[in-house]
């Protein structure tokens, strides 16, 4: 596999299922009975669309790199903290009145999606995932297709080691934007403010493709909101199909909890993109560390957006990620 040039996720932000969960009992909850019972109050707590918040970006790994192996050129040091399983996800999310999680693979283990699915299949109805895979590979739509039928919903695209300029004409990805379309499954868009010209483009070209931008595309990681790039954001909001998350608050604006100096580029977006298109995630477990709680990013949403309904903050708490995860 080709590496990302950035080496850290810090860098990055900064600049028969029964079964099956049996199966992984072990890994995922000490004790099969322990695991029995959790899952049954899991899926009792997802049936209901009034089950509770989703959030709709996070990542887990496992310590067990035998059965999980990491993929080439990274090493057991870059995984900080050293685990984060489903388990310890739940933990920090069930108290904040979380129900489901969207999981985004992990760029440790490359485009070997085996533990994302693993954690879909141990708490079926809990998770929905968005998947990475090889844009260069055989047949891109095939393989869509193929995690699509085993609860994918969306797929992690970010221009690795491409310009800004370049890393959406490929043809395989071409074909990822023709399946998302035909299959209704994102293009889940890791970028900077820099490469939103160029997805502006792609949806012209693909006005059918469900399109979700991670992380306010990343506006502020400097510390500084630049009208220009919101601006741009904004401009996505003229694709029906496009989404934005309001999320990694930890790392944008003075990343430093309330976070309320992101609330007038969140109501920007807001006023863009409406409630239904604006969707609440965390990106946990960096949400987690160095101080920052995961509380202090869903009460943001929560209550200290003055601008939001009860019926907005419904939306973008649970409804606009079920839209694309779940349903």
């Amino acid at each position: 596999m080709t590496r990302p040039s950035v080496t850290s996720r810090r860098e990055v932000l900064r600049r028969g299922i029964g079964a099956a969960a049996g199966a992984i009992a072990t890994e995922f909850l000490p004790g099969a009975t322990a695991m029995a019972q959790d899952r049954t109050r899991e899926v009792a707590g997802a049936t209901s669309k009034d089950a509770g918040a989703i959030d709709a970006h996070v990542h887990v790994w496992t310590p067990d790199t035998a059965k999980y192996p990491l993929a080439a050129g990274y090493r057991r040091e870059e995984m900080k903290p050293p685990s984060f399983t489903p388990r310890e996800l739940l933990a920090h999310a069930r108290p904040c009145g979380v129900a489901r999680v969207v999981l985004v693979q992990m760029s440790f283990y490359g485009f070997d999606n085996s533990y994302l699915l693993d954690s879909m299949r141990a708490f079926p109805g809990v998770f929905s995932g968005i998947a990475v895979i090889d844009d260069g590979g055989r047949d891109p739509a095939d393989e869509m297709r193929r995690l699509k039928s085993q609860g994918v919903r969306g797929f992690r695209i970010y221009p690795r080691n491409l310009s800004v300029d370049r890393w959406l004409a490929a043809p395989g990805m071409e074909a990822m934007w023709q399946c998302g379309g035909r299959e209704r499954l994102a293009m889940c868009c890791l970028v900077n403010p820099d490469a939103l010209a160029a997805i502006d483009a792609m949806c012209e070209k693909h006005p059918e493709t469900p399109v979700v931008i991670d992380h306010c595309g990343r506006i502020g990681t400097d510390g500084e909101i630049r009208d220009r790039d919101v601006a741009q954001l904004c401009r996505l909001a003229r694709h029906k199909h496009t989404a934005v998350k309001a999320s990694a608050f930890y790392a944008l604006g003075k990343k430093k909890a309330p976070y309320t100096d992101l609330a007038p580029m969140i109501r920007r977006l807001f006023d863009a993109f409406g409630p239904g298109r604006l969707m609440w995630a965390t990106d946990c477990p960096y949400q987690v560390q160095e101080g920052h709680a995961y509380r202090d990013s869903i009460e943001l949403v929560r209550s200290r957006l003055d601008f939001l309904s009860d019926a907005d903050r419904q939306w973008l708490l649970q409804r606009a990620a079920e839209r694309v995860f779940f349903l």
